[in-house]
């Protein structure tokens, strides 16, 4: 079931990431109206450039570290929303040491998981109240698994599904709200990690190949659209059967 995002305006953070920009390409090729934020200001103006999309797409350079931050960063684009879309974080390793909590634990949880509470509540009072309205959250295969090197990281994810349950309650019946958990996407974000554990990474696939972004986005654009609208409080596996085995 195709969604028509005519006239909508959907808040996508992370927006010049690699999942980021093909959920970008599939909400404007829908007619959806756009904010798109992003801590990397030089791609995401090089983004917002090539997409040639005029008056349809704003943008604001944030690392939405703040509540104020936040209000700030939607600030940039004024109307109600229709759906917020939060694929900003980070993917950082850790070691355990006592250094970690300043130096990883309190960024990676801040990067990933309070910039989604934030992000979430700033956009709760301008959500349409004539419209069925989505959020929708990118938690991660380190929630479902741990990821051994990445505890922090995996913590935040797993924040994101207890977040998204939370609000799915607090928010209905007037907000949808649900979660996916990508796996080990082609992206540049784990790009180093993926190349250093190349083999043993795929023999764990039962697909036998890493995901694609856009193989990410059409979920997204799922969640948002027409089809999932009897679904909220839920969290959908994109990692190509991993979990499953």
């Amino acid at each position: 079931m195709s969604t028509d995002f005519k006239g909508k305006l959907i808040v996508v953070t992370g927006a010049a990431g690699g999942i980021g920009q093909e959920c970008v390409n599939l909400f404007l090729k829908a007619g959806a109206e756009l904010l798109l934020i992003d801590p990397n200001g030089n791609a995401l103006q090089q983004f917002q450039k090539d997409l040639n999309a005029g008056d349809q797409v704003s943008i604001h350079v944030s690392k939405i570290a703040s509540p104020e931050a936040c209000a700030e960063a939607l600030d940039e684009r004024p109307g109600l929303i229709y759906g917020f879309v939060h694929l900003a974080g980070t993917f950082v390793a850790d070691d355990l040491t006592p250094d970690n909590r300043t130096d990883v634990y309190d960024p990676v949880i801040a990067s990933n998981l309070t910039n989604a509470y934030d992000m979430a509540i700033a956009c709760m009072p301008r959500f349409d109240p004539d419209q069925l309205c989505r959020i929708v959250l990118t938690s991660s295969l380190a929630f479902r698994r741990g990821a051994s090197d990445h505890t922090a990281y995996s913590a935040a994810k797993g924040g994101i599904a207890g977040l998204a349950r939370s609000l799915s309650r607090r928010l209905a019946p007037h907000v949808l709200v649900n979660a996916l958990a990508p796996g080990l996407i082609d992206t540049a974000m784990p790009k180093e990690f993926i190349a250093k554990n190349h083999d043993r990474l795929l023999a764990g696939i039962p697909l036998g190949r890493f995901g694609q972004a856009r193989e990410v986005a059409t979920v997204i654009e799922f969640l948002c659209g027409d089809g999932a609208s009897y679904m909220t409080g839920q969290m959908l596996n994109v990692d190509g059967g991993i979990v499953a085995s």
